[in-house]
């Protein structure tokens, strides 16, 4: 039997579009044309300009013949022309594939090959590794020379960056994606146990992402974002999308140094930035010399580690309000977040650390996380002790890895998107990442976090940031090794700090080796054990 609400029609253009991000910028355009886009050294930017010049470079590479499904690259640091090609790529029908600048000239080539890229935005401080890579390639690519006015370097390439938006037509006009499930970003992991894969991104994940950033950060109009993370991680976790939905201004930044970021949020009055926990403690360490404090508010995100106790009461005695999110590549950046109760703030700092380090609940257009158990896929019981994998469902999860259905059938088994994160459920039902799989520590038998024993550590004054792995041993099969990396100026003695630890964890737990030094970390400033766990001769030493 018909129900009364098949009312004869179908979807059509008057009542359907398709959803991606793209639409932002033409209504940041519209409805706030003269406000400052983008800012960069003495570049002052409008709305106008810049959706005339993504325009330009959606119809220029348009009219050198790329467009729906082929792939456009990006070697650059967080300048103006990196937030265009977020707009201007996608808008040709092509896909944006935001390279690390950080990796060696084989890697990006492996990339450039794997995602058949036809053309490569270079800037020009990077134009020596890109010309390093193409050259392995064997075949040919646009390559196109991104200025750098602010270096004053040479021309690397026959065709600039300026000279290929003066091909296109800044009327050019977007239809939209043909469906919003097409591809718009490809995004590669840190490939750190054999070759990188590569994650697809669709306009609607990207769209809804781009919103719950603006849901989950109550962000206000015409916010002011500081570029401190890497446009080109998880594509800046949607924010160049994000800022053009609220008409805010870019603040961008071509390498992180605490000082310049304290420089600039107190110049342009910054309400907003992104980083890994490292970021935030630099910011943090240097905002305690009183030349370098800041005056107003600023709100600031963090994933990765659980943010220390130590590091939240800096950041909030220099002026900075910190919510934790948490995703993954696969996931377009953050897709959960620890959402703060009323209610602790009336808790001590110790308090408010422990409910603020858990990775919480679902964005609000994340359909669910949830910790499940991987044998029965059936929840774990929220008793915040019993482990299970964290795992996603929602329209903020990757379309797949390019080229791996094998990976793409395993990491969506089940009907679910599985992380490799080990973790529980509160009562409260919020969720708690207790290990990475691959960095759970067995000794004698018992499992010990490594993250448990990491934040033990960082609540000592003189730690700046802690990674524990484990570290081979003839009778307990493993133990726990610490490697520490000190704030500036500070001085502790190992002994001083395994009794620390000892005040603060079960025997077990308690690091039996302390090494200090500085950790090795990916761009985004996540620490790589793979390679602790080679120092210390572990077994696991292969794993990412």
């Amino acid at each position: 039997m018909a129900s009364i609400y098949e009312l004869g029609l179908e979807k059509n253009d008057a009542n359907f579009v398709p959803l991606t991000p793209m639409s932002f910028l033409g209504r940041a355009a519209e409805v706030h044309p003269e406000r400052v886009a983008i800012i960069h050294g003495a570049l002052r930017q409008s709305w106008r300009e810049t959706d005339e010049r993504c325009r330009r470079l959606a119809s220029a590479l348009r009219r050198r013949g790329i467009g729906r499904g082929d792939t456009v690259a990006a070697l650059m640091p967080n300048v103006p022309a990196l937030i265009e090609a977020h707009f201007g790529v996608p808008m040709s029908g092509a896909v944006l594939n935001a390279l690390n600048t950080r990796l060696d000239a084989e890697s990006l080539a492996f990339m450039l090959m794997h995602g058949e890229a036809k053309a490569l935005l270079v800037d020009r401080e990077l134009a020596a590794l890109a010309s390093s890579a193409v050259n392995r390639l064997g075949r040919d690519i646009l390559v196109v020379d991104v200025e750098a006015p602010e270096l004053d370097l040479p021309p690397t390439s026959e065709l600039s960056y300026e000279a290929l938006l003066a091909e296109g037509d800044p009327s050019f006009v977007y239809a939209g994606p043909e469906d919003e499930w097409d591809a718009i970003c490809l995004n590669y992991t840190s490939g750190t146990t054999g070759d990188p894969k590569g994650v697809v991104y669709h306009h609607r994940g990207a769209c809804l992402n781009a919103i719950s950033n603006i849901l989950e950060w109550d962000l206000p109009k015409h916010p002011v974002y500081l570029w401190t993370l890497p446009l080109f991680h998880c594509n800046g976790w949607c924010f160049a999308w994000t800022i053009a939905a609220r008409a805010g201004t870019n603040v961008c930044l071509r390498k992180v140094d605490a000082k310049a970021v304290l420089d600039l949020i107190r110049e342009h009055r910054v309400t907003h930035y992104c980083g890994a926990p490292v970021v935030h403690s630099m910011i943090a360490s240097a905002a305690d010399e009183h030349e370098h404090r800041i005056t107003h508010r600023v709100s600031a995100m963090v994933a990765g580690a659980a943010p220390p106790a130590a590091m939240l009461e800096a950041m909030e005695n220099a002026g900075f309000d910190l919510t934790h999110v948490y995703g993954l590549t696969e996931t377009y950046g953050p897709a959960a977040v620890c959402e703060k109760h009323e209610a602790w703030n009336a808790l001590p700092l110790t308090e408010r650390a422990r409910l603020n380090a858990r990775q919480g609940v679902r964005y609000h257009l994340q359909e669910i996380v949830s910790v499940l158990d991987p044998a029965t896929m059936r929840p774990v019981p929220a008793d915040g002790e019993t482990m299970g994998e964290v795992m996603f469902r929602g329209n903020i999860t990757m379309k797949g890895y390019l080229k791996n259905p094998s990976a793409t059938k395993a990491a969506f088994a089940g009907g679910w998107f599985h992380t490799g994160d080990l973790g529980v459920r509160s009562p409260d039902g919020y969720v708690k990442v207790k290990d990475r799989s691959k960095d759970v520590i067995i000794s004698g038998g018992e499992n010990i976090s490594s993250l448990e024993v990491e934040d033990a550590l960082c609540r000592h004054p003189a730690v700046l940031a802690a990674a524990v792995v484990a570290q081979p041993d003839p009778k307990w099969g493993e133990t726990p090794c610490a490697f520490i990396e000190l704030r500036p100026n500070a001085e502790v003695a190992t002994e001083a700090l395994i009794a620390f630890c000892r005040e603060r964890l079960s025997g077990f737990k308690v690091p039996r080796t302390v090494i200090f030094g500085p950790l090795p970390r990916t761009s985004t400033g996540k620490v790589q054990k793979f390679e602790l766990r080679a120092r210390v001769g572990s077994s696991r030493a292969i794993d990412g």
